[in-house]
């Protein structure tokens, strides 16, 4: 490859050497997020996923779907880890931290050790997220105390915010992009 890298192993492309193409998921991924970040960087390179990626990335900011900021940081610490990907777990660390939940929890996610919380709603997101990244079959209990807990539509905001940060972490983690990377100004 002969261009430099700017975003880990990644070139990314000037918005003036983008084809036409390109720029229309670039303007598509800046109306939907209205900034590029993390992987959203790299997947400007493929206009057609840009142009899905970017609204379906959009649901997940804050507002636009069912669950809490901590336990939204819960699904993606668990996910972002269990991909050692440097760029979003170290990020996401941050934000759970910030979101207010406790150093201790956070930290224990992060090496996969065992944890546990106080709130349900938490509890149940944090053992859905283990079971799901750890590719285990979801027993009924489990299953069961979701349903009653957080409802169909959380449920579905968590498996779909896991795929979406897998995504993310498998492409951050192919193109090695380390913690707090910035790449080109834009």
């Amino acid at each position: 490859m002969s261009e430099t890298p700017t975003f880990g192993r990644y070139a990314e492309i000037p918005y003036d050497k983008m084809t036409p193409e390109q720029k229309a998921g670039y303007d598509a991924m800046m109306e939907a997020r209205g900034r590029l970040p993390g992987p959203t960087k790299i997947w400007v390179h493929n206009p057609k996923l840009a142009k899905v990626a970017g609204p379906f990335g959009a649901h997940f900011q804050p507002g636009g779907y069912s669950l809490s900021e901590r336990e939204r940081e819960i699904a993606v610490c668990v996910i972002t880890s269990h991909w050692r990907a440097a760029y979003p777990t170290a990020a996401h660390e941050r934000i759970a931290k910030k979101a207010g939940l406790p150093d201790a929890k956070v930290d224990a996610i992060l090496c996969g050790l065992p944890t546990s919380f106080d709130d349900a709603r938490e509890q149940i997101v944090y053992e859905m997220a283990i079971a799901l990244s750890n590719g285990r079959w979801i027993p009924r209990g489990l299953h069961d105390r979701a349903v009653e807990t957080l409802g169909h539509v959380s449920i579905t905001d968590v498996i779909t915010l896991m795929g979406h940060y897998t995504s993310v972490s498998m492409t951050l983690a192919f193109y090695d992009v380390p913690d707090g990377a910035t790449g080109m100004a834009r």
